[in-house]
């Protein structure tokens, strides 16, 4: 008899883990995902700012599975699902039949309405984003050494970011670090450490899901940097040539989105019915699965996921391997005849660093902040790189940035924008 297949939809943190959990199991693994590689989110920001190369944060999905005799893996974009009759529509494979069904798509960027600012103030999610965002960096600082007019030298060099979460928090930190310190040799008619960097967030706060003591110590951290923290400051507009809110103009040309998620569209592929949040979350049964669709289950930030205290359980990476493994070993449970009690989170807290050796750490029963936090920042997110060779790189590269305040990659890539046409440039020899 044919051994029943699980078909997992996403090869990030949730869709990776439940993967890899279910090697033991009699299953046939079918892993679907549009891009060949696992990426480690949590750390685009470093290949942002030319801190990290993208293969550094990255790692080929066939090569992470290549020994799981149980697990095929295809490079494809699933365009729909139709639960009558058990399969998922991909775009070239067509229909692929599946017994059980995981969803780990992820999300992408939430504009709140406001859809047309994509195009001017990306956000943080791809490998594609992450190199994007860093050309638009680096080629603001070329085009101020080229301009003559201070008004269009002081655009190029204010750079703000939106939403003071856990990846605005660190982009914004980290595009400051880059101008004051990296960059501050390289230019010969500007001077990189007066670049602008704006942080802004519509709350009353950064890193609202941290204890105050430490959200408060991270903005002292950003401020000390020279980022410009903005609070209780809604944005309502994004434009190339400047940030607009309420009554506040900021003119600038390099713009980072930072300030919310939705998720992937679960709820057009499952059809009407399925319950879904504001921003598109598939409101799972305590075991994960889709109401109405046990052998449906949905994870990471496509989920919206209750605690026992009805709080909701946080779009981290933890968050998505936790339920990856449970649904693994609940489908195993299932082949036995058995179930498993509901999914029940297991937090562990929460990190953020600031810049060069300042962090901070919230682990609920202990909290820290400083060196001691960066080290151990670094330390967390080298152990959940997914390949040996890429933890004693990025550990090498920190070292070396620590020390000499270096971004070995601050390459622009293709793709880069030409000189504006109205901008005036010098006609003297630039170093």
């Amino acid at each position: 008899m044919a051994r029943p297949r699980v078909v997992i939809v996403g090869g990030g943190f949730g869709g990776l883990t439940a993967a890899k959990a279910l090697r033991k199991l009699p299953v046939d693994v079918i892993l679907i995902d549009r891009r060949n590689y696992h990426l480690f989110q949590p750390l685009l920001y470093q290949v942002a700012t030319a801190a990290l190369s993208p293969g550094q944060i990255a790692q080929p999905i066939r090569a992470v599975l290549r020994r799981q005799a149980n697990a095929t893996v295809l490079l494809d974009e699933i365009v729909g699902i139709d639960t009558a009759r058990k399969v998922v529509l991909g775009r070239q494979a067509g229909e692929i039949a599946y017994d059980t069904l995981i969803l780990a798509s992820g999300a992408t960027h939430a504009y709140f309405g406001h859809d047309e600012w994509a195009e001017v103030a990306p956000g943080l999610k791809t490998l594609d984003d992450a190199t994007a965002i860093r050309r638009s960096i680096l080629e603001a600082f070329e085009q101020a050494e080229l301009a003559t007019d201070p008004v269009v030298r002081d655009a190029f060099l204010t750079f703000v970011v939106i939403g003071a979460g856990a990846t605005g928090v660190e982009m914004a930190g980290a595009i400051a670090e880059l101008a004051r310190h990296t960059l501050v040799d390289d230019f010969r008619h500007i001077d990189p450490t007066s670049a602008r960097v704006v942080l802004i967030e519509a709350g009353p706060g950064v890193l609202p899901a941290m204890a105050p003591n430490l959200a408060k110590a991270a903005q002292a951290g950003l401020e000390r940097l020279g980022v410009d923290v903005k609070l209780n400051l809604a944005v309502t507009g994004c434009f190339p040539d400047r940030v607009e809110a309420g009554t506040t103009t900021i003119p600038c040309r390099t713009i980072v989105w930072a300030a919310g998620v939705k998720a992937s569209p679960i709820g057009a592929w499952l059809g009407g019915g399925v319950p879904l949040d504001r921003a598109g979350r598939v409101e799972v049964s305590g075991d994960l699965s889709v109401p109405g669709h046990p052998d449906i289950f949905v994870v990471g930030d496509a989920a919206r996921v209750m605690t026992a205290d009805g709080k909701q359980v946080p779009g981290i990476a933890p968050a998505a391997k936790q339920q990856g493994a449970y649904v693994a070993a609940l489908i195993g449970a299932r082949l036995k005849g058995r179930t498993l009690p509901a999914f029940r989170y297991v937090d562990r807290g929460s990190l953020a660093t600031i810049g060069r050796g300042e962090a901070v750490v919230d682990l609920g029963w202990l909290r820290f902040k400083g060196f001691l936090a960066w080290l151990f920042w670094g330390l967390v997110h080298i152990f959940f790189l997914i390949d040996f060779r890429n933890r004693l790189t990025v550990m090498f590269d920190w070292v070396w940035s620590y020390v000499g305040f270096g971004r070995n990659v601050r390459l622009i890539t293709s793709g880069g924008r030409a000189p504006e046409a109205k901008q005036p440039t010098r006609s003297d020899p630039v170093a």
